[in-house]
């Protein structure tokens, strides 16, 4: 029978639990079964031997009547017997006799600490039958008896111990040594813990790796999400469902843009229309000079939002790996030459060889934008510092103008905000610029902020992330 497939999170997890508490209990019920400490019966082909080795001993002393000299000769039994009567074993191996009474009682003369007689008296006390022959180890040492033996015209019993020259089985030091016992369990559940962890994990890492590409601006729906356990299935259906919402939205924020536009240019065009058509009329005037300046001012800003709206939505779409000399150095050339033929100069540092994955076309506008104003608003230099550390890349953009109010630093990347000093005064911008720029940083997991610069004017700071090829 198939057993059925478990998806749920917490199913498995008590599964797994479940299955390691199962060979737990398993090897405590098994092992002391297999443990060859535990009474058994002899073998065939021991009590055979053995039986071979009592006629021996009873042929051999059938007419010595005093039983401690026999019993002195059977604890040597190299001397006991002549080369022809000795046990076909080998020297390593010989075996020990003990003689008790029919009551138990060892009559074995002991030589001083001799494990051999400890462990023989606890075997004598553990028989219950003494015409069942069993056999039990005692570390290297095993017993076997009893087996009725006739000597000094008296009957007695017979136990044999031989050395075992194989070493104690591996579940029998685990019985010995519980610590080892829980090794081997925690060894055997190891693998179907990491199984469980990878279970676990994979799921985990993948959605972890589709909001990173959230967090990029890649709003990528992702099938593999979607696999795995019941829990992160739906974790996963719900993060694609987020991802699709939120392309929607900004599809339809889009294509509100692009109306709204659209409505605007086209009365902005009849107005400037009809302003072209007074002034052939009634010739040039204040007025409507002003009114074709702010007309032009309105278009300007539509073609801004536009562009910004545009970025948000599709920048990650566009994604490539660029060096940073092939992304900026033509824009620094032909910037450093804008600022000559101003009476300013340009000053800038050489391009690290690093690369960055980007929308190429949103950093060199970006950063063109910034060092654009620095020329402009920079009394006769600017500077240009770039700095690769790690994975991170450094942009200082600063001029010696009349900078910015240290109260307004934070508030220049706002859309539409206009700084209330000379250097925004009779510029003709919009309030745009620079909310794009900071859009089209934070579009590459970068920051970006101002402060004041040593030079006097503004410094603007870009930090951006790299990668390794």
């Amino acid at each position: 029978m198939k057993l059925p497939k478990i998806t749920n999170l917490y199913g498995r997890i008590f599964a797994v639990f479940w299955l390691t508490m199962l060979l737990v209990l398993l090897a405590v019920m098994a092992l002391p079964h297999l443990d060859p400490r535990n009474t058994r019966e002899v073998s065939t082909e021991h009590y055979q031997k053995i039986m071979v080795m009592k006629q021996q001993i009873e042929r051999r002393f059938a007419t010595q009547k005093d039983l401690d000299k026999i019993l002195k000769r059977l604890v040597r039994p190299s001397r006991a017997m002549p080369h022809g009567d000795r046990l076909s074993e080998p020297s390593s191996n010989k075996p020990r006799f003990f003689i008790t009474d029919l009551d138990g009682n060892i009559l074995t003369p002991s030589t001083g600490r001799d494990y051999a007689h400890k462990a023989v008296r606890n075997f004598v006390s553990n028989v219950e039958d003494p015409h069942q022959p069993l056999q039990r180890l005692y570390g290297r040492f095993i017993l076997a008896g009893p087996f009725p033996i006739h000597l000094a015209n008296a009957d007695y019993l017979l136990y044999v111990g031989m050395k075992s020259n194989e070493l104690p089985p591996f579940f029998l030091q685990l019985l010995d040594h519980p610590i080892q016992l829980l090794l081997l369990v925690m060894l055997v559940s190891t693998p179907l813990l990491l199984r469980l962890s990878w279970v676990l994990s994979q799921p985990a890492r993948l959605l972890e790796k589709a909001a990173q590409r959230v967090a990029r601006g890649e709003f990528e729906i992702d099938p593999m999400l979607e696999r795995g356990t019941s829990e992160f299935r739906q974790a996963g259906a719900s993060f694609n469902q987020m991802v699709e919402a939120v392309n929607q939205m900004m599809s339809r924020q889009q294509r509100l843009l692009s109306d709204i536009s659209h409505e605007l240019r086209s009365p902005l065009t009849r107005l400037r229309m009809a302003q072209a058509l007074a002034t052939r009329k009634q010739g040039e005037s204040q007025e409507l000079a002003r009114i074709d300046t702010e007309a032009q001012r309105l278009e300007l800003m539509i073609a801004h939002l536009l562009e910004l709206s545009r970025m948000q939505v599709d920048s990650h779409q566009k994604r490539e790996i660029q060096s940073l000399t092939s992304l900026w150095e033509t824009l620094l050339e032909d910037t450093q030459f804008e600022a000559e033929q101003m009476g300013k100069s340009l000053v800038f540092t050489s391009i690290p060889e690093r690369h960055i994955a980007c929308h190429p076309q949103l950093l060199i506008s970006a950063l063109e934008n910034i060092i654009r104003n620095a020329i402009y608003y920079g009394k006769d230099k600017a500077c240009v510092t770039m700095t690769a550390e790690a994975d991170q890349l450094h942009i200082q953009v600063e001029d010696n103008g009349e900078g910015v109010a240290e109260e307004e630093l934070t508030s220049i990347f706002r859309p539409f905000y206009r700084v209330s000093t000379a250097r925004d005064r009779n510029s003709g911008g919009t309030g745009l610029g620079l909310a794009i720029t900071e859009n089209a940083i934070r579009q590459h997991n970068g920051r970006i902020h101002a402060v004041r610069s040593p030079l006097g004017g503004l410094l603007v700071e870009i930090h951006l992330p790299l990668v390794a090829l």
